[in-house]
């Protein structure tokens, strides 16, 4: 309030008291008396109403050549009503508020939150969404600060616009699909062309969203949180997940995501966005109620015509890789997969069987015990040759030993080469069970990058675990232990104790050679314990499943296919048999031999 208002109010105090004082309320005669005091006081209140209708006349006067000053030609839309207006369809429901016509509330109706909450994707005190130009006299305007008129709204669509004094408008155009997380948003201007400047030819677009916490774990939603952005007909790129980042994109930009574990925010151009185009990520580490803050400011084009329309889209969603895929957009791509290889097995392997399970079985649990048995499966061969070159190995452990006895306080290469020369002529590949087991490692890699990132599993229980998507606590600790965390998860703790007794048993088939290694293969699985403490328990169950297939695994396959007699014998043959050289090995002989012979030239 002004000081014109603070002083009407108080002279309509005074002028109240007073009148109470002089004319004290009486009982009404009808005598003429009573007829003069009656024209007494409508003389008196008619001089009240003067006063006040002057002083919110004055009022009023000088709160418009405010925002007459301010605004210019968009002083009309500085003010309005502050009620939010509704559309929705089957799977998202918007609230769009008339100042600055932008989204308040984005609910996710099929998923809640973490409390059992509905889930909302856009927070109104900590979220924008401001266009911003200059008008006529160089004002500038920020649509944030205005008041935008709903004159089209059906269910799923509504027309907004900031109007100006000559008829024009700047529109926003919300259409919503049936059953779709994709939304067409179309941002028009009509008329403009008079009152922004000829010398401008963009308008400015900033767009920020404060990434509300939906999760059980803030430190795991943080890790997969960022944005992410594809440039016109080319890759798709991100900033970095760990820390804060800030990045000017290099060209057009066809879509920006601010992407949250689970969900993504997303603005579309098919035409892309101009430069300059600035993306950031800013982390509150203090913060319990928000992940981190998602930045965009980026340019819309205007090319000073009547009528001009910016056909934009923006998806508000789950990352959900098949629904994403649909719009062959490179969507999916904010899903973590993992790079290379991995994705690949992701996409092309895990993605497929996992589609396939889901549509016929309910329970994720059962979902990932048949999966776990379908990939061990697959790769039993490798595992057959990994456990026949282990059993190989053991056989020829007692020579070995001699070997390295008949050495000990001699050379040390000679040993090796003792060894070497006894693997030849055995034909036994020293390294035959570790390359089987490399080509499993780009299996365990895409599972490690699949489960975390799978919102199926999202509040999915199994057992004891009540969300196979973050960790399983069985129980809470009053404390915080360094390294490991304030909780106790089960699944994670027989993952541990499973993988250290899949080491002992392999300890015990493998060579002399890896006696050195044995310290630090019983020390990761203890390092991993705290790392997956607060995984998702999904991960940490389906390794608790593979090693326990894999035990069943080496039982069967050491006393069905493995036949450690057998194999001595053969080995024994080996050795009666001369040796025989590839073509590589000869190579090598011929060259070192003739670089002997240049070296006795020489001298």
């Amino acid at each position: 309030m002004d000081r014109n208002s603070i002083t009407g109010v108080i002279l309509i105090v005074l002028i109240v008291i007073g009148y109470n004082a002089l004319f004290p309320p009486v009982i009404e005669v009808e005598t003429k008396t009573s007829d003069n005091n009656t024209n007494v006081i409508v003389e008196e209140k008619v001089s009240v109403n003067e006063k006040t209708n002057t002083s919110i006349v004055s009022d009023t006067a000088e709160l418009y050549d405010l925002y007459q000053r301010t605004y210019g030609v968009f002083a009309s839309s500085a003010q309005g009503s502050d009620e939010d207006i509704l559309i929705e369809n089957d799977v998202l429901k918007l609230s769009i508020s008339p100042k600055g016509g932008r989204i308040v509330s984005a609910i996710l109706k099929d998923y809640q939150t973490t409390d059992s909450l509905p889930l909302n994707l856009v927070d109104r005190d900590s979220s924008a969404f401001n266009i911003t130009f200059f008008s006529d006299g160089n004002r500038i305007i920020n649509t944030q600060d205005l008041y935008f008129k709903s004159v089209d709204k059906s269910d799923r669509s509504v027309t907004m616009r900031m109007m100006a004094s000559n008829g024009g408008f700047l529109e926003y155009v919300y259409q919503l699909n049936d059953g779709d997380y994709m939304m067409d948003f179309n941002v028009n201007t009509v008329g403009l062309d008079k009152i922004i400047p000829s010398n401008r030819n963009d308008l400015e677009l900033k767009w920020s969203i404060n990434l509300p916490s939906t999760e059980k774990s803030i430190e795991n939603e943080r890790m997969y949180s960022t944005v992410y952005f594809k440039y016109l007909n080319d890759e798709v790129d991100y900033l970095s997940e760990t820390k804060d980042d800030e990045e000017s994109l290099e060209g057009k930009a066809q879509w920006i995501g601010l992407k949250h574990q689970f969900f993504s925010s997303v603005l579309i151009n098919n035409d892309g966005f101009e430069k300059p185009t600035s993306v950031k990520t800013t982390t509150k580490e203090s913060s319990t109620d928000f992940v981190k803050n998602l930045e965009v400011e980026t340019q819309l084009p205007y090319s000073h015509n009547f009528r001009e329309s910016i056909p934009l889209k923006l998806y508000l969603g789950p990352n959900h890789y098949e629904t994403l895929s649909t719009y062959n957009m490179d969507l999916e791509r904010m899903i973590p997969l993992g790079w290379g290889i991995f994705r690949w097995v992701n996409k092309y392997a895990v993605i497929p069987i996992f589609n396939w399970l889901d549509n016929s079985i309910t329970n994720y649990g059962i979902i990932i015990l048949i999966m776990t048995f379908i990939i061990k499966m697959a790769l039993a061969p490798f595992t057959l040759k990994a456990y026949k070159s282990q059993a190989k190995m053991k056989v020829l452990k007692p020579e070995i030993d001699k070997i390295n006895e008949k050495q000990k306080d001699k050379d040390p290469m000679k040993a090796q080469q003792a060894t070497m020369a006894l693997y030849k002529k055995a034909g036994v590949n020293p390294l035959g069970g570790c390359v089987p087991m490399l080509l499993q490692m780009p299996i365990l890699f895409a599972l490690f990058r699949f489960f975390p990132a799978s919102i199926e599993l999202r509040q999915k229980s199994f057992l004891w675990a009540t969300d196979l998507s973050t960790y399983d606590s069985v129980l809470d600790l009053p404390f915080e232990i360094p390294f490991y965390g304030d909780h106790v998860s089960l699944f994670t703790l027989l993952m541990t104790i499973s993988t250290l007794l899949y080491t002992r048993m392999n300890s015990q088939m493998s060579g002399p050679q890896m006696a050195q290694m044995k310290w630090m293969m019983y020390l990761m699985p203890i390092m991993f314990l705290g790392f997956f403490n607060n995984y998702a328990a999904g991960l940490s169950y389906y390794y608790f499943l593979a090693n326990m297939v894999t035990f069943g695994q080496q039982f069967i396959m050491r006393k069905y296919f493995i036949d450690e007699a057998a194999i001595l014998t053969q080995i024994e043959n080996n050795k009666k048999k001369p040796v025989k050289k590839s073509k590589f090995q000869k190579r090598l002989e011929d060259m070192a031999k003739k670089q002997k012979e240049a070296a006795n030239k020489r001298r």
